[in-house]
């Protein structure tokens, strides 16, 4: 069985064949998105941020949004670039948004990839310290949020306050139980999967990762995910943890599919540098008929060793076709499968 749910970038772009040509375009389509996810029975509305990009960017109004119009869909992020981020307002704008949702937020966090600007972090106030890399300060800022989302106090009180204190060293509010076991890491690497299972994040995989060992894709993947099982089971982890990946993912079954996806049938893995040092494979798309597209899926390793699947959408097509999509392969796919 699987949890599957659709992950979208939220492009937005004013070209003529685009649905979503405006910010306020694709902040209130990522919402309606999600509701119809729901209604169709889909597990999980997840979303990319990206910054300096005309794409999603900040995360948690759109979240909160999201979690007062639905009710039971997960809400997630995959992911937040913790290079940008400020812990302690991260945690209690994490914390507002799960409340507003009744605990279902699961946030995507990482080490963050390369973006449209030279070192944007540092617009953002942050810059690694004295002998440290980016990547240092960006899993830095995500120890620092796992022990604030762990809700223990810490603050000195003001002997004086405005307003009376509870008794102790204070937390940040607002406080959501059991949003901590609720946060994953986005690993390219199988070194940074096990450093996510010592650290007891859930593990969330992407359409790339970065190539160790020449192998197939979807075979490498499937390696770091066993990596990161048994480091969990190694860290002596109580609780069971989830396994996410992503894919694209298209059944054909109109002809407006085959027009737009067709060609996609043929698609290959793909090897290129994300940067001058990292070596990159990247997943192909999965696009066929469905009893075509069931076969090539059960020979994919890595969805078999993952409980969620989240589904890559062309969120510029509009709500109405993203949910066609997603339909299709939650109704001639999934069951066949087993998913179901």
């Amino acid at each position: 069985m699987k949890s599957i749910g659709f992950l979208s970038f939220g492009h937005w772009s004013d070209s003529p064949y685009s649905q979503t040509r405006t910010a306020s375009d694709a902040l209130l389509q990522a919402v309606d998105l999600a509701v119809a996810a729901e209604e169709l029975g889909a597990d999980g509305a997840y979303f990319r941020v990206h910054h300096f990009a005309r794409q999603l960017a900040s995360p948690f109004p759109l979240l909160a949004a999201i979690g007062a119009k639905t009710e039971r869909i997960e809400i997630g992020t995959g992911v937040i670039d913790m290079r940008y981020e400020n812990p302690m307002y991260m945690a209690e704008d994490a914390g507002a948004a799960d409340l507003i949702a009744g605990g279902r937020l699961q946030l995507g966090i990482s080490r963050g990839s390369p973006e449209q600007v030279i070192d944007g972090w540092r617009y953002f106030g942050y810059q690694p310290s004295e002998g440290e890399t980016e990547a240092d300060m960006a899993r830095k800022h995500a120890e620092v949020l796992l022990k604030l989302l762990a809700g223990d106090g810490f603050a000195q009180p003001n002997p004086r306050p405005m307003f009376p204190n509870p008794p102790g060293l204070l937390r940040v509010e607002p406080h959501s139980e059991g949003l901590r076991e609720r946060i994953w890491w986005g690993a390219s690497s199988n070194s940074t999967a096990v450093w996510a299972a010592e650290h007891g994040m859930n593990l969330m995989s992407s359409t790339l990762k970065n190539d160790e060992g020449g192998a197939p894709f979807h075979v490498q993947q499937a390696e770091q995910i066993r990596a990161f099982r048994k480091a969990w089971v190694e860290a002596g982890w109580q609780r069971e943890p989830r396994v996410s990946v992503s894919r694209s993912i298209f059944a054909l079954t109109t002809d407006q599919d085959h027009e737009f996806f067709g060609r996609d049938g043929d698609s290959t893995d793909q090897v290129g540098y994300i940067d001058a040092d990292t070596r990159a494979i990247f997943g192909r798309s999965y696009a066929a008929q469905p009893d075509e597209l069931i076969a090539q899926l059960a020979e994919d390793e890595a969805i078999a060793e993952a409980d969620t699947l989240l589904l890559t959408l062309p969120t510029q097509l509009g709500v109405d076709y993203n949910a066609h999509l997603l339909e299709n392969v939650l109704t001639h796919v999934a069951p066949a499968l087993d998913w179901r």
